[in-house]
């Protein structure tokens, strides 16, 4: 759990940075900011899929199709369960709540704890960070997470208070439970036929999938994607077996 040790820890601290400081962050630091996690996101990403590609050039190459296969069928899966939609249904009531408040309002602390609970919790790279860390300790994703909320902590701070600072409790239950769970129950059942690498290298693709997100370079639906990292085992002890 120690990505979500480190993502706790940046929501605290950018609730007390904001709280402590009487600007907020410039417009060029905030596109600096955005820049460096980005290209650390990228980074990070692509490292976990080659670190999980091992093997001769025609195994890496029939390892990489089952990773590209299992995204295309995660994205027709999570479709199906309509995951993007429901991410994005959290988002519009976060919207709306920020939209709804007016200044001195009494559910400031309320309002504030909600909606970042939702902005916090719902972020892709949560979840796949939290998986990760389970399956691997490769903690790196979630670390980058907790610069980008310890950024909006900053920003949200001068709306919500200390509300900001509170979300970071369902933060550490839900990524920390996902890891453990991961840890716990998955990684020892995909460790006993040889198919970590497959989840971690398809979560490794996903991660940099949010990278061009944050870049705004295209439109993806991450979340639905999702459900990869569930097939890429299935199908890699399927094909590769």
């Amino acid at each position: 759990m120690t990505g979500t040790y480190l993502n706790v820890a940046g929501i605290v601290a950018g609730t007390l940075a904001g709280l402590a400081s009487k600007r907020p962050l410039s417009n060029k630091t905030q596109s600096f900011s955005k820049a460096l996690l980005g290209v650390l996101t990228i980074f990070f990403g692509l490292r976990l899929t080659w670190l999980s590609l091992n093997g001769t050039l025609p195994q890496n190459l029939k390892q990489f199709g089952v990773v590209l296969l299992s995204l295309s069928l995660g994205k027709l899966l999570g479709r199906l369960l309509h995951l993007q939609k429901s991410s994005n249904h959290l988002g519009q009531f976060a919207r709306n709540q920020m939209a709804a408040m007016k200044p001195g309002d009494a559910q400031r602390f309320t309002i504030g704890f909600k909606v970042c609970t939702a902005l916090f919790c719902a972020a892709p790279i949560g979840i796949l960070g939290a998986i990760q860390d389970g399956l691997s300790g490769y903690f790196a994703p979630l670390a980058v997470k907790a610069s980008m909320d310890a950024l909006a902590a900053m920003s949200f701070v001068s709306m919500f208070g200390w509300g900001v600072m509170f979300s970071a409790v369902p933060v550490l239950v839900w990524q920390g439970t996902l890891s453990l769970a991961c840890e716990r129950f998955v990684l020892p059942a995909l460790a006993a036929h040889g198919l970590t690498d497959s989840v971690n290298a398809t979560g490794g693709l996903l991660i940099f999938c949010v990278a061009l997100v944050i870049f705004e370079v295209r439109k993806i639906q991450v979340t639905d994607y999702l459900p990869s990292l569930a097939i890429a085992p299935l199908l890699t002890w399927w094909w590769l077996r």
